[in-house]
């Protein structure tokens, strides 16, 4: 059975995920018996868990190096906001959430409890923002630009 046509993964994305699992599969080549499975997709080089701390360090680097390029090149137009790990971790709950996937935690009352505030702002016009935003997008890379707009995220 075919996933729906909105749960397929783009090419892109699969080429990534394939590239990830290249590199796990030669980690786990390397260690050898040292390797620990600990069943996680993203690991250190021994197959233990990637610490949090390390995760979030490398969004602040990543963030930085997008904002101020090292090779002289020019700053980004839109440079990218200070984020967390766990900023991230809402955003992206955040979208599935407001998606029409049917996405929510096991708990639908931890989902509620938590994501409320988006449901309660969905009703009241976000979607609105998002599809403005999704068009800003989508005209941006017809036209192969760096990005949306900011202010096509914002609120009216």
């Amino acid at each position: 059975m075919r996933p729906p046509p909105e749960a397929r993964l783009d090419a892109g994305t699969v080429e990534i995920l394939k590239a990830h699992r290249r590199r796990r599969l030669e980690d786990l080549r390397v260690a050898g018996d040292s390797w620990v499975d600990t069943g996680h997709v993203f690991t250190t080089g021994f197959g233990l868990p990637i610490s949090p701390d390390t995760l979030s360090q490398l969004i602040a680097k990543s963030i930085k190096a997008y904002n101020e390029p090292a090779d002289n090149a020019e700053a980004p137009e839109f440079p990218l906001p200070h984020a967390r790990l766990h900023d991230l971790r809402h955003v992206h709950a955040t979208l599935l959430l407001v998606a029409p996937t049917g996405w929510g935690t096991r708990t639908p009352s931890v989902t509620l409890r938590v994501y409320a505030h988006v449901i309660r702002r969905r009703a009241a016009g976000i979607a609105d923002v998002f599809a403005a935003a999704a068009a800003q997008i989508e005209e941006n890379q017809a036209d192969e630009e760096d990005g949306p707009d900011p202010s096509a995220l914002a609120p009216r």
